[in-house]
């Protein structure tokens, strides 16, 4: 079992910037593919990115990409980020982060997809004004 815990959410301008932070505890995190996930006011959850257990391999959706930038150290904490620049106010939303428990030979591997996640956290608002 692992536990998620976001932060860094808040209100911020068009154009700014925040960092979020998704701290895990309660077993080991780097057996752990990560991912970050949004949801809009009257919108389905939708992917935002993901890393993969090792850390080598990352995919953004195309609405992100270019502004957003996920990272993990395994060895040095606990935490994965998700540094948001050039945000827009459709970045609105309850920001999660989600983790799925795989094993050495999918290391590698990243997941998009909702269903593909294990454990999630409670969510941090990220709101955009314009």
């Amino acid at each position: 079992q692992v536990q998620l815990a976001e932060s860094g959410g808040g209100l911020v301008q068009a154009g700014g910037s925040l960092k979020l932070s998704c701290e895990a505890s309660g077993h080991t995190f780097s057996n752990y593919a990560m991912g970050w996930f949004r949801q809009g006011p009257g919108k389905d959850r939708e992917f935002v990115v993901a890393v993969s257990r090792s850390g080598s391999n990352t995919f953004y959706a195309d609405s992100v990409k270019g502004r957003f930038t996920i990272s993990r150290d395994n060895a040095k904490n606990t935490v994965v980020y998700l540094q948001m620049n050039s945000l827009k106010p459709e970045d609105t939303a309850v920001y999660y982060c989600a983790a799925k428990g795989v094993d050495y030979y999918t290391s590698t591997y990243y997941y998009t997809e909702i269903g593909a996640y294990d454990y999630w956290g409670q969510g941090t608002q990220v709101t955009v004004s314009s």
